[in-house]
C-alpha cells in the first residue's frame, strides 16, 4: 500500500498500478489528478479499502441472509451480490458528497448513520443466525412445541361450544340409562335373593312374593331395554360427533405441524427468545449490532475524519476551470450565432433588393401586356382585371 516518494523531478513519471486505481475508484477520486499528490495517494486507498470491506461484508452478509430465504444456492449468490453492489453505490454517493466545500455539512453523514444503524440492526441477525446456529435450533424446536400447544388449544375453544352440548347430550341420555340400569339390577337382586331363602320371607322357591319381585323385575327390565333402544342410537350419534369433531383436530393439527419450519422468521423469533432468556446471547448481540454500524460507517466516517490535501486543492481548482471555461466557451459560441444571425441577415437583405430592382422591369412589362389584352377583349371588368394584377404580380407579406 506505500507508496514511495519520488523526487519532484520523477513525479511526473509516476504510473498507478491496476490496483490503486481500483482502490481511487472505490473512493471516487480521479486518477489524473491523483497521480501528482503523493500524500492523497494513501489517504484516498486507505478510504477505498475501508468502502472495499465493507462491500464485501454486506455481499456476505446479504448472500447469507438470502440462503435462509431461497433454497438455491447460486439464486442466493446473487441476490447478495445485487444488495452489495446497491450498498457499494450508496457508498460512493455519500462519499463524493464529502468534499472540501461541504464537508463539515453533517447531512451525509447523518444520512448513512440513518441508513447504518438500519441496515447493521438488520445484518446483525443474519450474523447472529450464523453464529449460534446449534443453539437457535434447540430453540426452534422448543417454540414449535410450544405453537403446538398453542394450536392445540385454540382449535379446541373454536369447537369447545358444540362439544360441550354434545357431551351433555350425552351424559344426560348415559346418566338415564344408569339409573334405569341400576333400578332394574335392584329389582333383580331383590328376585334372586328372595327365590334363594336370603330376602325378606326367607322362604326358597318362586313364592308369592318371589313372584311379585319377579314381575317387577321383568317390567323394570323391559322399560330399561325399550329405553336403551331408544337412547343408544342418540348416544352413538352423540359420539360419532365428537369423534368427527376430534378427527378433524387432529387432521388440522397435522397440516399445522407440516407447516413449522426453521426459516428466517422463525429463526428470528428464536433468537429474540435468546436474547430476552439469555444475557450472554444478548450481550453479544448488541455488541455484534455495535460492530456492524461502526463497519456500515467506515467508509463516511474515514472520508470525515482524514484532513483535506492537495488533491481536494486539485478538485476545487479544476472545477472552478471547468467552470470558466464553460462559461467562456458558451460566450463565444454565442457571439458566434449573433455574428451569423448578422451576416446572414445583411446578406439576404442586400439580395432581396438586388432581386427587386432586377424583377422592376420585367414586371412593368407585364403589366402593360396585361393592360393591353384587357383592351383588346373589352369582357374583362376593371375589378377583374386588378384581381388578376393582384395575384400574379403583387408580392405576398411574410408571415
Amino acid at each position: 500500500m506505500q507508496d514511495n516518494t519520488n523526487a519532484i523531478s520523477q513525479r511526473e513519471t509516476y504510473t498507478p498500478t491496476r490496483w490503486n486505481r481500483f482502490l481511487w475508484w472505490l473512493a471516487t477520486a480521479e486518477p489524473e489528478l491523483m497521480a501528482d499528490c503523493v500524500i492523497d495517494r494513501n489517504r484516498y486507498a486507505i478510504v477505498g479499502m475501508t468502502v472495499l470491506g465493507t462491500w464485501s461484508f454486506a455481499t456476505l452478509a446479504w448472500t447469507y441472509f438470502f440462503s435462509t430465504v431461497v433454497s438455491n444456492w447460486f439464486v442466493a449468490m446473487l441476490l447478495g451480490i445485487f444488495m452489495g453492489g446497491m450498498i457499494l453505490t450508496i457508498d460512493r454517493s455519500l462519499i463524493k458528497g464529502i468534499t472540501r466545500s461541504n464537508k463539515q455539512r453533517f447531512l451525509p453523514l447523518l444520512f448513512r448513520g440513518v441508513l447504518a444503524i438500519i441496515i447493521g440492526i438488520f445484518m446483525a441477525q443474519p450474523a447472529l443466525l450464523y453464529l449460534f446456529d446449534k443453539e437457535i435450533h434447540v430453540q426452534v424446536s422448543l417454540d414449535n412445541e410450544q405453537r403446538k400447544r398453542d394450536k392445540k388449544q385454540k382449535q379446541d375453544s373454536v369447537y369447545y361450544a358444540e362439544k360441550q352440548i354434545l357431551l351433555q347430550k350425552r351424559n344426560n341420555f348415559q346418566t338415564e340409562l344408569n339409573s334405569r340400569y341400576a333400578e332394574v339390577s335392584g329389582a333383580r337382586d331383590g328376585f334372586i335373593k328372595e327365590t334363594d331363602g336370603t330376602g325378606g320371607s326367607k322362604k326358597i322357591g318362586l313364592k308369592d312374593i318371589a313372584q311379585a319381585k319377579q314381575r317387577e323385575y321383568l317390567k323394570l327390565d323391559a322399560d330399561y331395554k325399550l329405553k336403551e333402544a331408544q337412547l343408544l342410537p342418540q348416544i352413538k350419534s352423540a359420539d360419532s360427533s365428537l369423534a368427527l369433531i376430534d378427527a378433524s383436530i387432529q387432521k388440522e393439527q397435522a397440516v399445522f405441524e407440516t407447516l413449522l419450519n426453521d426459516g428466517f422468521i422463525t429463526r428470528i423469533e428464536a433468537l429474540n427468545h435468546l436474547v430476552k432468556d439469555n444475557g450472554a446471547v444478548a450481550f453479544r448481540y448488541y455488541l455484534l449490532v455495535a460492530i456492524l454500524l461502526l463497519i456500515e460507517l467506515m467508509p463516511v466516517i474515514t472520508k470525515t475524519l482524514l484532513p483535506n490535501g492537495t488533491y481536494d486543492e486539485k478538485v476545487l481548482l479544476r472545477e472552478q476551470i471547468e467552470k470558466e471555461l464553460t462559461q467562456n466557451n458558451h460566450q463565444r459560441e454565442l457571439a458566434l450565432k449573433e455574428l451569423y444571425n448578422q451576416t446572414a441577415f445583411e446578406q439576404d437583405s442586400g439580395f432581396i433588393k438586388e432581386f427587386f430592382v432586377q424583377s422592376e422591369k420585367e414586371r412593368k412589362e407585364k403589366m402593360l401586356a396585361q393592360l393591353k389584352d384587357w383592351k383588346e377583349e373589352k369582357t374583362k371588368s376593371f375589378d377583374g382585371l386588378w384581381d388578376d394584377m393582384k395575384r400574379d404580380m403583387l408580392t405576398k407579406q411574410e408571415n
